[in-house]
């Protein structure tokens, strides 16, 4: 163990990653946010200079300063540097040196706990506006965010936070976890925080805090592995966290893996299970930013009996949908033409893997000929698995005050202030709807605020 702090510790990498960087600009020549961010006329090797400015002094040209705010998280420009670079860390690292010289820390601060406490409260009510406390528990909510197994489980499965927005995809994960004979603790939601809220208001010092605090929660499993749903948390553990932890310490408390890589990685194990013929055809809705994702996602769907998957030739962007957030316009685009390209593929079903990309797509089943729904869904259906998806289902009404009226009883067990309940749901489930449904059917409320 060494003496130096987490930031030091991430100092040290990023001074490091900045003399690797011979500015050569194939980072920026491969962003997909380059063009619509309106800055392609801009020599990618100003644009990297610039950037690499901003992450020393927080102060850069504009172009570079329109890059880095317009990441979507493709990662394609780790793909391309030759020299060890993580270009996509540089970038987080370059809004972080704006957001230090655009304020000080206590506003840094202020916002981050707000964020926090929006992120947390959405997460609380949201899901208890679905589930009782029994299945809330299996999700690691409620006491089970302090209890501890008699015996350690082979896996910790980390859900993140807003997953627990629509539960029905994580109780599938567990559901078919259960079917593998795998054992797990689940961790996640507000309580065990990556950190990525406060490194994004530029407190880089309270992002450490928290993310070193869940590190020590998730560090406890037989294999050393922990399962990740969110691809957010797997970006901040294992780009910025992990390697930072490293450095400090000289080892990591685990490794992590993507649920979807793991998944596939037990492909011979789950292809026994899937004895029920599903008759759809469907196309994936597609996120790249974490590598072999994807990929993983299309093996599982191929391997379904029925299941024909067709490409839609859209192009693939973003680490979820949420993150190409930074670029409205551009994301309104996107989500009509992959829905019009569904429509005239004939689709049954439009298949997502994130859970941000559900919620900002499910509503849009109504309006359309296909079905929107996740890809362990599709699974679940071969394995005789069912979740209902009661987010989908609220989301639909597109009516505050029938959804309030819908959840009565939840919010009379859980003691919701309906009123707050009611805020909630105008702001982050009918406020998250990028692209407005057909006319007459627009949401109720206002934009939804970012998150992951």
């Amino acid at each position: 163990m060494t003496d130096i702090s987490f930031e030091t510790a991430l100092g040290e990498r990023v001074d490091e990653m900045l003399d690797a960087c011979t500015r050569c600009g194939k980072c920026v020549e491969v962003c997909p946010s380059v063009r619509p961010a309106g800055i392609s006329a801009t020599r990618s090797e100003d644009i990297i200079s610039g950037v690499l400015d901003l992450v020393r002094t927080g102060d850069g040209p504009e172009a570079a300063r329109q890059w880095a705010a317009s990441c979507m998280l493709s990662g394609e420009c780790i793909k391309a540097c030759d020299y060890g670079v993580n270009p996509r860390f540089l970038l987080a690292m370059a809004r972080l040196g704006i957001a230090k010289a655009d304020s000080g820390l206590p506003e840094r601060r202020r916002q981050g706990l707000e964020r926090y406490r929006d992120l947390g409260r959405d997460v609380t009510v949201l899901s208890r506006l679905q589930l009782d406390s029994e299945v809330l528990e299996r999700l690691g909510q409620k006491s089970a965010t302090v209890s501890k197994p008699a015996e350690a489980p082979d896996f910790i499965f980390y859900t993140g936070c807003n997953v627990l927005k629509t539960p029905h995809i994580a109780l599938l994960a567990l559901d078919i976890m259960d079917a593998l004979g795998v054992t797990y603790q689940v961790m996640g939601g507000p309580s065990h925080c990556c950190g990525v809220m406060q490194l994004r208001t530029g407190d880089l010092e309270m992002s450490g805090r928290m993310a070193s605090s869940t590190m020590e929660k998730l560090s406890h499993s037989k294999s050393g592995q922990v399962i990740s749903w969110c691809p957010s948390c797997y970006v901040q553990f294992t780009e910025l966290t992990l390697p930072t932890i490293e450095r400090q310490h000289g080892s990591r408390p685990f490794e992590m893996t993507p649920f979807m890589r793991f998944l596939d990685g037990r492909l011979a194990q789950l292809k026994p299970q899937l004895q029920r013929r599903v008759e759809m055809r469907v196309a994936l809705h597609r996120h790249p930013g974490v590598v072999g994702v994807m990929e993983a996602a299309a093996e599982i769907l191929k391997a379904i009996p029925g299941v024909e998957l067709v490409d839609l030739k859209q192009p693939a962007v973003g680490l979820q949908s949420v993150n190409v957030g930074v670029l409205p316009a551009f994301k309104r685009e996107l989500q009509l033409n992959e829905l019009e390209a569904a429509r005239d593929a004939g689709l049954d079903a439009l298949v997502a893997v994130y859970h941000s990309d559900h919620r900002e797509l499910c509503a849009h089943e109504r309006d359309w000929p296909f079905r929107i729904v996740n890809l362990l869904e599709v699974v679940g259906e071969s394995m005789g698995l069912h979740r209902h998806d009661r987010y989908k289902q609220l989301k639909i009404m597109q009516d505050a005050d029938q959804i309030v009226a819908e959840c009565s009883d939840l919010i009379t067990k859980h003691s919701l202030d309906a009123g707050n309940a009611r805020s909630v749901i105008v702001k982050a489930m009918l406020g998250d709807q990028p692209l407005p449904l057909k006319p007459g059917s627009g949401p109720v409320g206002q934009s939804a605020s970012d998150g992951h």
